[in-house]
């Protein structure tokens, strides 16, 4: 009989972590596909990013997510990146590539599998909140998806600017840029509204995005990528609206398999990973 007790290790670098619900999901999928691998959810400050990043490479790990604050800064400690990953110029999923840690981006894939559930955004108007990481990411898939056109909401006009530039610069789309400096009314051209911020996560639930929700329209999709609360003040305006609306589990549940396709070279069970979601949320 032949004894083994050396799992192998994935999990997420983030600050703050503890309202992260990806462990959950990751280690309820590893369980169903019966293998003995485990997720570790880390709180890890800006300062500490490559001492986290250095361990994981010390340990072993096959892979780790990058969150907030992490998805730009850890380009820096890694030994190359992939083709989604360069030209969106943000990472969240690393992957162990023989001696090397490899960074991808899974979450612009992750949200257009949500979205696609819905409607397909070719030839669609977009407006996006936000020109983080998130943003960034989904930016890019909808503009290689074929999208009409791109609006990037933001308060800082430098990282605003710089997302658009990389939107026309680097894909087909047309993209350009909102100052974020008062309430937004959404035009009535948009046919998707996303938003890629922090603004509602939890603990700060009682947040609002700085939109005018009189201007939502029921034919508009209406996404935002926040996965704790599932339904943010966003969502329960645009659903009070008659939007189709899509939370951040969809894209957390798709992102989550396309990672776990990386690190261990299987499919993950989808139903199995929001089901987990779900039941945590009910509580």
């Amino acid at each position: 009989m032949s004894l083994h007790f050396l799992s192998e290790i994935t999990g997420s670098f983030s600050q703050p972590a503890a309202e992260n619900p990806t462990v959950a999901m990751v280690e309820a999928a590893y369980k169903e596909m019966k293998i003995d691998w485990r997720y570790i959810n880390c709180e890890v400050p800006p300062a500490l990013l490559a001492d986290a990043v250095a361990g994981a490479k010390a340990m072993n790990w096959q892979g780790f997510n990058c969150s907030v604050p992490h998805k730009v800064a850890v380009i820096a400690h890694l030994d190359g990146l992939g083709e989604s990953a360069q030209l969106i110029g943000a990472v969240n999923t690393v992957v162990k590539r023989g001696d090397d840690y490899i960074g991808e981006n899974t979450d612009g894939k992750g949200f257009l599998q949500g979205l696609r559930q819905q409607v397909e955004p070719h030839g669609k108007s977009v407006m996006i909140l936000g020109a983080g990481g998130a943003a960034r990411a989904i930016a890019v898939e909808l503009a290689l998806a074929g999208v009409a056109s791109i609006t990037i909401v933001n308060r800082n006009k430098n990282r605003g600017q710089t997302l658009v530039d990389l939107l026309n610069g680097k894909t087909t789309v047309k993209a350009h840029y909102l100052s974020w400096d008062k309430t937004i009314d959404i035009p009535e051209d948009i046919d998707i509204l996303v938003n890629s911020t922090t603004i509602g996560l939890y603990p700060h639930v009682e947040q609002e995005v700085n939109i005018n929700s009189e201007t939502l329209r029921a034919e508009m999709v209406v996404a935002d990528v926040i996965p704790n609360p599932p339904k943010t003040k966003l969502l329960e305006a645009a659903q009070a609206k008659g939007c189709q609306v899509i939370d951040g589990l969809a894209m957390l549940v798709n992102q989550g398999v396309l990672g776990i396709k990386y690190w261990t070279g299987h499919d993950a069970n989808s139903d199995v990973m929001r089901q987990t979601l779900n039941a945590i949320f009910a509580k």
